[in-house]
């Protein structure tokens, strides 16, 4: 049983990212606790859970309600609902990472308001969503965001595929992209939830723009981003470092859930 006051967590897939955030709060994280996991293999889940102090029952998408007070969705796109749904309409604290999914369902946020709920979208691999926020508080002009990634962190989305566009033995940088954050996310559902996010905390997805890029020239994850509004103008650029195990994942991600999670325990928290 958790402590009185502590938060129980589940996490809806055990991949790169839901096994990193599983080992952070394994490790020990005041006021979280770790009670579940899911996974499409169970059996190759409960494997890698080897030197974890206590290894959570690996249970069905469902079954993570049931069990947690916080549900962290990082599974492909395809189950997002079979992890969102039950978890809202239980009144938990959602986390998704999922983003660009979330556009797809905006009922979600209703549910929420009538079950008692929460959606809470983690920074992710961005910076600056602060100061996106705050601006959303008055009146936002624009908000352009440009992407820059190695080409094979691109490789295999749905768009390129889709378009017949090659982005192998590539000498010069390609625009692959250009268009809404809501159309970008649909192109590229496992590498733009940043753009998700980005819209969500500021302009709106059909008035927050993007480019995407594959660029040889780069070894990094690049994202820079430009707002204007009535309140402020910056101009950002965060490279983010790709996980090894999933190229069009960067390693800051989990660590972003983890500050997130942590967030909603710690006595005092910095930024809005």
């Amino acid at each position: 049983m958790a402590a009185i006051g502590t938060l129980t967590v589940g996490i809806g897939g055990f991949g790169v990212i839901g096994e990193a955030v599983a080992r952070a709060l394994d490790a020990g994280i005041s006021g979280l606790k770790l009670v579940a996991v899911s996974a499409r293999d169970r059996g190759a889940a409960a494997e890698r859970m080897t030197g974890m102090a206590s290894p959570p029952p690996v249970v069905t998408l469902p079954e993570l309600a049931e069990r947690a007070d916080v549900v962290v969705e990082c599974a492909p796109a395809s189950v997002f609902r079979d992890i969102a749904e039950p978890a809202i309409a239980a009144g938990r604290i959602f986390i998704p990472l999922s983003c660009g999914v979330l556009l797809e369902h905006p009922d979600l946020e209703q549910q929420a308001v009538e079950a008692g709920g929460r959606i809470i979208v983690p920074t992710g691999a961005l910076l600056g969503l602060d100061a996106v926020r705050a601006a959303s508080e008055g009146v936002i002009h624009s908000v352009h965001m440009i992407t820059r990634k190695p080409p094979k962190g691109l490789a295999g989305a749905p768009y390129l595929v889709e378009n017949d566009i090659c982005v192998d033995n590539l000498d010069a940088a390609l625009l692959v992209f250009e268009g809404t954050a809501r159309d970008a996310a649909k192109a590229f559902p496992a590498n733009l939830n940043v753009v998700a996010a980005l819209s969500l905390a500021g302009n709106g997805p059909d008035n927050t723009t993007i480019e995407i890029w594959a660029d040889p020239g780069v070894e990094r994850n690049t994202h820079n981003i430009k707002v204007d509004s009535d309140a402020t103008r910056f101009d950002m650029t965060i490279e983010g470092i790709p996980s090894l195990e999933n190229p069009a994942t960067g390693m800051l991600t989990p660590l972003s859930v983890v500050a997130t999670l942590r967030g909603l325990v710690s006595p005092m928290k910095v930024g809005t």
